[in-house]
Order: C-alpha cells, then structure tokens, then sequence
C-alpha cells in the first residue's frame, strides 16, 4: 500500500517527511487502498489490514507530534501537519482492528501493571488505620507502658548480660580445637566429640541462666537468638572444616573423587576469619565471602533512621492494639468458640503488621546494615515470599540465611547418607520447631510446646498445598492458604495461648 510501503518503521519522524510529500491525488489513492480491506475476510487480507492499521497509528502519532511541537516548525511544515491529520484517520477507517480482552479479565489481568491500583491500596490503608489510630487514642487514651519491655528488675539482670557477654568464649573454644585438628594433635573423633561438646553447651548455658532468673521478657528473647546465632554458626563452622579437612587429606593421598570436585581443598584455620564469621550476615562458614568497595556512610545512616522509625512503629501496636486485645481475652481452648475466633481474628491484623515490621527491620534493615558495615556482598536475606505458591516455596524463601545453613548441613547431608528427601524435610523442619519453641517458651518460662507444634504443623501444609498447586496449574491457592493459616490464624493463636498460659503462672506463682 502507498503509505505502508513508504513508512519506515524504525522511525516515525522519517514516515512523517515521506508522507507530508505526497500529493492530494496519491493520499486519496492511498485512503482507498487503506479502506479496502474492511471488507475483506480472507486471513490473508486481515493481516494487511493489521499492518495497515499500524502505518495509520504510525502517520496519526507523527501528526499529533507535530502539532504538539508546531511553535517550532515553520507555516509551511503547519499546513503539511494540518493535511497529515486530516487525512490520517477516516471515518472510514476501522476502530477494531483486533481482539482484545479487558485489563481486568481472567486472561489478562496479570499481564498488566497495577501500580495504581497499588497506591490506591497504600492510601487507603493510610487512610482507614489513621483513622483507628484516632479512634484508639480518643476511646483508651495512652496506653504504651515499658514495663513489659524493660521492667524494673532489667537493670539488675546482670546475670543475662554476663551470659551475653561469655558467649564469645565458645567459638574461642571452637577455633583452639580446629587449631589443634590442623596440626595433627586430635583425632577426627575427638574433634567431633569436642564440638558437640562446645555447641551443646552454648545453647543449654543460656537456657539455664534464663530459667534461674526472673528476667524481663525481651531481655531473654534476646539472649536466647543470640545464643540460637552462635549455635548455628559453631554448627557450621565445625562441619566445614571437617568437610575440607577431608578434602585436603584425599588430595594428599591422590584420591582422583576429591580433585574432581570443585571445591577449594586448602584447609587453613583462621582466626581472622572465624571472627569476621562470627559477626557477619550470615550462617555458613567459608573462608572468604564476596566484599563490596567500600561503606556508604550516608545509606547506613538513613537505614538506621528507618530502623529506628519502623521500631517505635512496631512498639506503638504492641502495646497500643495488641496488649489490650489479648488482657481481654479468654483462653483460645477454653470457653466460647466463637468468641475465641472472634478475638483471633481481631488480634490477626495488628499482628500482621507487627510481624511485616519486624520483617523489614531485621531481615531487610539490620542485615543490610550489618553487611554495609561489614562490606559483605551477598545480600540476598530473603527473597519475594509474599508470592510464594506453597508453603514449602515460603519457607525456602522468607529467610535465606537459615534456609541455606538448613539445605548445607541437615538437608544434603542426610540425603548423602541415604534418608529420604521426606525424612529429611521432617527433620530439617523438627530442628526448626525446637530452636522456635527455645526463643519463645525459654524466656516465658512455659514449655508447653505450642510453638513447636505450630512449626511441625507446617509438613502438612506443605503436603496440602503441593497438592492443590499441583492440582490446579498457575494457581494461588496455596499462598491464600499460607496467609490464612500461618498469619491470620496460626500466629495470633500462638500469641493468645502463650500470653494465657504466662498470665496464669503468674498467678499461680503469686
């Protein structure tokens, strides 16, 4: 056709100078031609009626451009932009072209981007919970108290920071036994004997300083993941330097299965290196980790004013939304049922939030302050959970440092001795449920496993929601699944069942 065969395609402004050249005659021939195909049903035809159709959207484009910059252009290049938009776009011409389905259709709706429907949702979540805020303050005034955080007797809970402040001395320990190992001193035997040792009682020194004192809570929940941190990471630094001290003996001996693999077999014990692991974002052991240039003092500072404004958040809806919600309340397991569900669900949001708070805090914040400081490279804390599938994806994906240690040192490892990969998922999710029940049930001092049972409740989800993603293709069903359970029921449960039971020791206590 005249006009589509002299467009180029590459550059509208070039199909603009070719067209405003033409004469009358030719762009009446031309109109005629482009007209033609509209009543035509061959496919062939339709398919030059669509290229057609785009050398018309090409010509009207380059003629609104040229009237939008028409200040620029001079009377004779105006008259040439009036003539383009006159006889650019027909009555004539067809409107459809094409078949095309609705943004909001089954088919196309997540082909489209919903950036304003996601501002729209941010306002009005601004909107609706500025508007409880006011509500909250007007009908209970101020609520927030710091007793619950740091009470009078946290001042005086030396026994805690002293613990906090020895915990170094186990990886010191750790690092004297590789040394000795290194140099021939002790037997692989006695080097596995020592560590189980060293980490074993990292763990139970906390516990027992915790449960001898009568400390604030935070105060032994913070002890507590510290002491879980220096477990994990004594775990793996142990393991590796058993794994590349084997490396290292197989390549002495000639074994040709070591040389093929392709690991660093150079066994050297640092203590330079074990520190920088102790303090790092991380849980795995490595001898060297991918460092950034240099620190971005500015970054740092605005990610702790976030830290700091994000806190005070998450402390407002504690002791403002939740605390009040859970005084009144019944026990979970007792009384009503329906008043039971009505107060989880009305705990469900604050929840929620706090716990999207807490998120971002640690897991995006501190760890990438951490990391800046340190110039630590990988920076990889979490990935996009909020669109897991299944409950086995969100596990794989909300928490990256203990996901890899996991996959490093309890997952692998029992696949190469030969347990199944669902033994081996079970065990790997029973050693999570253990360190869950430890950091909740330790500084509350009840141990009624309701953690522990939350966290092993997981395996059948995992099962469940396998199957429906399994069942129906392309489906988020089982991430609704991981919301409803693990954040609208399954945490605010846990939080009424702990706070019943702590309040009820105490009066038991009293």
């Amino acid at each position: 056709m005249a006009i589509s065969d002299s467009l180029d395609s590459s550059s509208i402004g070039g199909a603009t100078t070719v067209t405003t050249t033409m004469s009358d005659s030719d762009r009446n021939l031309s109109l005629r031609k482009r007209q033609r195909p509209a009543a035509i049903r061959d496919a062939n035809d339709v398919a030059e009626l669509d290229n057609s159709a785009t050398a018309v959207e090409a010509s009207t484009e380059s003629a609104n451009s040229i009237a939008r910059n028409g200040k620029m252009i001079g009377n004779g290049d105006n008259h040439a932009a009036g003539l383009d938009i006159k006889f650019a776009y027909r009555p004539s011409v067809p409107a459809h072209r094409r078949i095309k389905e609705s943004p909001l259709s089954s088919d196309a709706i997540f082909k489209q981007s919903h950036a304003g429907l996601f501002n729209l949702c941010i306002v009005v979540l601004v909107a609706v919970n500025s508007r409880l805020i006011i509500e909250n303050l007007m009908k209970y005034g101020w609520l927030i108290k710091t007793g619950f955080w740091f009470s009078s007797k946290s001042l005086s809970d030396w026994p805690l920071l002293m613990c906090c402040l020895t915990l170094p001395l186990f990886p010191l320990s750790a690092f004297l036994v590789e040394k000795l190992a290194q140099r021939n001193c002790l037997s692989d035997p006695v080097v596995v004997l020592l560590h189980v040792i060293i980490t074993t009682a990292a763990i139970l020194y906390p516990v027992f300083v915790i449960l001898r004192c009568n400390s604030a809570f935070l105060s032994g929940v913070t002890l507590m993941l510290f002491a879980c941190i220096v477990w994990l990471k004594l775990v793996s630094y142990a393991h590796t330097n058993y794994d590349m001290r084997a490396l290292a003996n197989s390549a002495d001996k000639g074994d040709a299965s070591s040389s093929s693999v392709n690991v660093d077999c150079s066994y050297d014990v640092s203590f330079k290196s074990l520190v920088y692991f102790m303090v790092a974002p991380t849980l795995c052991y490595q001898t060297s980790y991918p460092r950034t240039a240099s620190v971005r003092k500015g970054w740092v500072v605005r990610q702790f004013v976030k830290l700091i404004i994000f806190t005070g958040v998450m402390g407002f809806i504690i002791e403002q939304y939740i605390n009040p919600i859970v005084r009144n309340s019944q026990h979970p397991l007792k009384g009503n049922l329906l008043y039971a569900i009505e107060r989880v669900l009305k705990l469900s949001v604050p929840n929620l939030y706090v716990w999207l708070c807490m998120f971002y805090c640690f897991f995006h914040l501190w760890l990438n302050i951490l990391a800046e400081l340190l110039r630590f490279g990988d920076r990889e804390f979490y990935k996009d959970w909020w669109n897991a599938k299944t409950v086995e994806e969100y596990w794989r994906m909300w928490n990256m440092p203990v996901h890899k240690w996991m996959v490093r040192h309890i997952y692998f490892p029992c696949l190469r001795h030969g347990i199944p990969k669902g033994a081996a998922l079970l065990i790997a999710f029973t050693v999570s449920a253990i360190f869950h029940e430890l950091c909740i049930a330790v500084p509350c001092h009840i141990f009624k496993f309701w953690a522990f049972i939350g966290i092993m409740f997981q395996v059948p989800l995992v099962l469940i929601t396998n199957y429906l993603q399994n069942r129906f293709r392309n489906s988020m069903v089982g991430n609704m699944i991981f919301w409803c359970f693990f954040c609208i029921f399954g945490q605010p449960m846990c939080v009424l069942l702990y706070y019943h039971d702590l309040m009820n020791r105490g009066v038991k206590t009293k």
